[in-house]
């Protein structure tokens, strides 16, 4: 069994380092500092199991899941108690609220041990959309760019656009392309500054300068940067009424 540490304070690496003496059968791969550490050495040694932090620098716990694409079986490891605890009860394997106990350590190993794989891969990703609608998961997307991490804050998404397995983050700077669903983007995102137009667009309001009738029932929003989408009916209607029109 291979584990990987992921937590940027070294006293608690240090920690989960002697509470894993008792466990031979499980081999510490790596341990790193920071997210972009880690997803690099998920990638490297796809581990069976890892410890990890949740505030760390750069990018958190959460944005460094969504950056892989089959997540591994997690515990969590956190000192801040606000971060979401009914998400983690629901969806977790575990999670430890620092500093923990020996035991209590034992405990979530036991947990994860008598956890079946589809069921702990299911769980992390039930995780991530639960706390992607948290305040602190709104303000930017972290995504893999030509395999390098990218921040976006989210007040530079000009639109997002559906595209097969993925979706299009329209941004001044250029299209950017994350392995996840439209309707995790609505979930995500700020409803007062984003709405769902479109099956296949959610845009940024401030950007609408004008909606103009298109064949039918349809019609067009026009955006101040140029770009004209498709508007669906209940889009419309969503529309309305965050315009207040």
């Amino acid at each position: 069994m291979k584990l990987i540490i992921i937590d940027d304070e070294p006293l608690a690496r240090s920690i989960v380092k002697e509470y894993l003496l008792a466990y031979p059968d499980i081999e510490l791969v790596q341990e790193c500092g920071d997210g972009f550490e880690g997803v690099k050495a998920i990638q490297q040694h796809q581990p069976d199991l890892v410890i990890l932090d949740i505030q760390m620098p750069k990018i958190n716990g959460f944005e460094m899941l969504e950056l892989i694409e089959n997540p591994p079986a997690v515990i969590f490891a956190t000192a801040f108690e606000e971060f979401a605890i009914k998400a983690f009860e629901a969806h977790a394997i575990d999670y430890l609220l620092k500093p923990f106990s020996k035991e209590r350590f034992m405990k979530a190993m036991d947990k994860w041990r008598s956890t079946e794989k589809l069921v702990q891969q299911n769980r992390t990703s039930e995780l991530l959309d639960t706390v992607a609608t948290t305040p602190q998961q709104q303000n930017r997307i972290v995504l893999k760019d030509n395999g390098k991490i990218k921040i976006i804050p989210t007040a530079q998404v000009q639109y997002f656009e559906a595209a097969d397995d993925y979706v299009k983050i329209h941004t001044p700077e250029a299209v950017f392309l994350k392995n996840k669903t439209m309707q995790f983007f609505e979930q995500k995102m700020d409803p007062a500054l984003f709405i769902r137009i479109h099956r296949s667009y959610l845009v940024n309001v401030h950007l609408i300068s004008r909606i103009d009738p298109y064949e039918k029932e349809g019609h067009l929003a026009i955006l101040s940067i140029g770009v004209r989408l498709p508007v669906s009916k209940s889009g419309y209607t969503r529309l309305k009424a965050a315009l207040g029109i």
